[in-house]
């Protein structure tokens, strides 16, 4: 199995591991792959549920399905893998929600060049979507090639969605970027292949958030990766939420969760984030350094605010 990062969610994926044995072939990673041909097949799956993942008087029923089928297509993005099939299971308690949630799944699948290609409907209490994703690749980024010496960067922008969901804890109206962030990512589909074409040597996607997700590249790279705060792409909306909630903004930005970006370890002489926003409309930006572990420094995630390391954690579904 890929080593993973700390955290509760993460302990039960190593039992969970440990229970089917011989059963199950090698975990851990974004997706798993199968070869066919000169290509891999990468697989992944993603749960969105009601009331854990999102309220209905904060969405719509398109941007609930458009927001469940980005979140598995991110998997794909992290492993540079591309022509996104998607598979989606329904669990509504109307069957009349199911065709604006598949209006919505259809049109981030579309978005990204991909389609669905089948699915299931079935009655239930709570809302919710299972979305399987198949794309292709010739040679996957793992999460486990990181090398000393490699720079550490990030898609986008961090703390939008964190912003979002802390204005509506609140009661309040969030700022339409940061709404647009929660309810719309964008699957960083071709900013994934370009990344795995300039040599990235370790990829995921931005899940459950900086401070928590940087952990499995360093375990399962077996390095140290030391991250600046203060180098963090953080946009005015999510300074201005956490500051109403009494934070910093770059410690409230890497321990918000569905950022959906791409952290991704390039080679040391890659400085061709312009490049990156000129090919894929994305930007790119260096927050950090991949350093080596040894028995006076084991493998873990360093970050530094002001020069100084603070202890931060991201987002964990049984914390």
């Amino acid at each position: 199995m890929t080593e993973l990062g700390p955290g509760k969610e993460f302990d039960t994926i190593r039992r969970i591991a440990a229970a089917l044995g011989a059963a199950a072939t090698e975990l851990g990673d974004d997706c798993a792959f199968l070869s066919v041909g000169g290509e891999q097949l990468a697989l992944s799956t993603d749960s969105c549920v009601e009331r854990v993942h999102f309220r209905r008087e904060w969405l719509t029923l398109q941007e609930v399905g458009w927001r469940a089928t980005a979140a598995a297509l991110s998997d794909l993005a992290a492993v540079g893998a591309g022509a996104p099939r998607v598979l989606a299971a329904l669990t509504v308690p109307d069957r009349s929600e199911a065709e604006p949630l598949m209006a919505g799944a259809g049109a981030a699948a579309v978005s990204v060049g991909g389609v669905v290609i089948g699915g299931n409907v079935t009655h239930g209490r709570e809302l919710s979507l299972t979305i399987t994703v198949v794309g292709t690749v010739k040679q996957p980024v793992r999460r486990s090639g990181a090398r000393p010496g490699d720079g550490l960067w990030v898609t986008g922008l961090l703390g939008l969605p964190r912003a979002a969901l802390q204005t509506w804890l609140h009661g309040g109206i969030p700022a339409e970027p940061a709404r647009r962030k929660f309810s719309h990512p964008e699957p960083r589909i071709a900013a994934g292949q370009w990344l795995a074409a300039q040599g990235a040597s370790a990829m995921l996607d931005l899940s459950d958030g900086l401070a928590g997700d940087a952990g499995h590249i360093a375990a399962a790279s077996r390095c140290r990766l030391e991250i600046d705060l203060g180098h963090l792409p953080i946009a005015p909306e999510v300074r201005a939420a956490a500051a109403a909630s009494g934070q910093a903004a770059e410690p409230f930005a890497a321990a918000g969760g569905e950022d959906y970006e791409l952290l991704v370890t390039l080679p040391a002489a890659f400085n061709s984030a312009e490049e990156c926003l000129r090919k894929t409309g994305v930007p790119l930006t260096r927050i950090g350094s991949c350093l080596a572990s040894g028995p006076a420094a084991p493998p873990g995630v360093i970050l530094l605010t002001h020069g100084q390391p603070v202890e931060l954690r991201g987002f964990d579904h049984f914390a």
